[in-house]
């Protein structure tokens, strides 16, 4: 190394020191809330905000045990409800997206191309906008208080956004395999499930856990549509420990709930984040 590429070195260094400073600031700052209702999942009720700052004297795990049995229901059941939408949810999307994004991406039909930008513009469309006409039709067939408002229209393509991630996977799939599946008597159904499903698994994986975690930490859908407790999923249970009548609230039990409400989530991104990057990059550069 030249006498004159000594002093950029030390600016690089420099540099590179001060990026990771900001970062790790950033972090600390973003992390911040997470750590302090996990801290405060260990207090008394009175100390977790006459005393915000102060850390608990001692881990342990009342909080938790009070906070699992202090609804009428326990958490159990609200885990199983959050599941049972959450993963339901999971295959209707999967399903009805992926078979959707197909015929968007290899078939020829009538008004393809005014479809598809009818379909991307409901991404502009707040859930807001729909809520009421939706919560109309789904009284009339009887389905409030159940889960059917939750899960059905999953089975009907309704999230455009993963319409959108597939059909760009879709494209960047060479239209070769499909003409030498045809000349080997494959039909579209037989060149989506046997030819098209198993090359997509990076985009499917990412549909998947984007769906899986979205469904779960869903608040709105499941205040409109479920009134008995017995259905609450885990986010209106959360609701439930804070009582809007201003009464007594269980702070202390609710951080410690919400702490173990993260778990699956946490769980589901850790394990398969390479497959959420590797699949959203492909669908985006994928033509």
């Amino acid at each position: 190394m030249s006498s004159g590429d000594l002093p950029a070195t030390i600016n690089s260094g420099k540099n590179e020191f001060l990026r990771h400073i900001v970062l790790g600031a950033a972090a600390l700052a973003m992390i911040y809330p997470l750590l302090w209702m996990f801290l405060s999942s260990f207090k008394p009720d009175e100390l977790i905000f006459s005393d915000p700052t102060s850390l608990p004297t001692s881990f342990g795990l009342d909080n938790y045990y009070k906070g699992w049995t202090a609804l009428r229901e326990s958490f159990t059941t609200f885990y199983l409800n959050s599941f049972i939408v959450s993963v339901l949810a999971v295959i209707g999307n999967l399903l009805a997206c992926s078979l959707t994004a197909f015929a968007f991406a290899r078939l020829e039909f009538w008004g393809r191309k005014f479809w598809f930008a009818m379909m991307m513009g409901t991404l502009m469309l707040p859930y807001h906008v729909t809520l009421v006409p939706q919560y109309v039709l789904f009284l009339k067939f009887g389905w409030v208080n159940s889960f059917l408002p939750l899960i059905v229209p999953k089975f009907l393509a309704v999230d455009a956004f993963f319409i959108f991630l597939m059909v760009q996977f879709f494209r960047g799939i060479p239209r070769e395999i499909d003409e030498a599946a045809i000349m080997d008597g494959c039909g579209p159904w037989r060149i989506y499930w046997k030819i098209m499903l198993p090359l997509s698994t990076p985009v499917l994986a990412t549909a998947a856990i984007f769906s899986f975690i979205w469904t779960y930490d869903d608040f709105l859908g499941p205040l409109i549509y479920l009134n008995d407790i017995k259905t609450y999923t885990v986010p209106l249970a959360l609701r439930a420990f804070v009582d809007s009548s201003g009464g007594e609230s269980l702070y202390g039990a609710l951080f410690a709930m919400s702490a173990l409400s993260l778990v699956p989530v946490f769980i589901v991104f850790l394990a398969f984040q390479r497959l959420i990057i590797r699949g959203v990059a492909l669908g985006a550069l994928k033509r």
